[in-house]
């Protein structure tokens, strides 16, 4: 039982040890990142504080950095050489012109943004059309001049005075003015 529980121990110290190899830089905007994977080359030596196996001087990279890592970067912006860094990564093809891929996702998101726009103003514009109606159909009831009632703050009903039905009246002269001059 006791060689089972050091075993267990050990490989849990091991794992351990296999997390401590991150990665600790200084980005452009002053920030301490953390990873697992190595810096982009456009971060300078002197900003790498920590890397896998202690050493604070830069591994030389032999693969370009990874995706998530050089997000920030931009199409064709330039490589900067590094020390340790491998000569190919320093001479590598600018990227020139725009990437089709991005234009698409561009393309489709303002498509969206679009559509979900197109659906807003739809959507305004059936609100406005049946508040018109509703507010046709008021100042239709109001200038009829039949005895109109309301349900007052008791819960009883009580009829609309004229100065009453004035109020209303305009008000929904106004709900037609605003919603169905457009």
């Amino acid at each position: 039982m006791t060689l089972h529980r050091l075993l267990v121990l050990v490989c849990a110290t091991s794992w351990a040890l296999a997390a401590s190899a991150q990665w600790q830089w200084v980005d452009k905007d002053g920030r301490k990142v953390f990873s697992d994977r190595p810096p982009p080359v456009d971060v300078p030596a002197k900003n790498i504080l920590k890397q896998p196996g202690g050493s604070l001087q830069p591994a030389p990279r032999s693969q370009a950095a990874p995706a998530d890592a050089v997000a920030g970067t931009q199409p064709g912006a330039a490589v900067a050489a590094r020390p340790g860094a491998p000569a190919s990564a320093a001479s590598a093809p600018q990227l020139s012109g725009t990437d089709k891929e991005l234009q698409e996702r561009k393309a489709q998101a303002e498509a969206a943004e679009a559509a979900r726009k197109k659906a807003e103003d739809d959507r305004i514009a059936k609100a406005r059309a049946e508040n018109c109606q509703r507010a046709r159909q008021q100042q239709s009831m109001l200038a009829s001049g039949q005895l109109v009632s309301q349900v007052n703050a008791q819960g009883e009903r009580a009829f609309m005075d004229d100065a009453t039905r004035a109020a209303e009246l305009r008000r929904a002269e106004a709900a037609i003015a605003s919603d169905c001059a457009r």
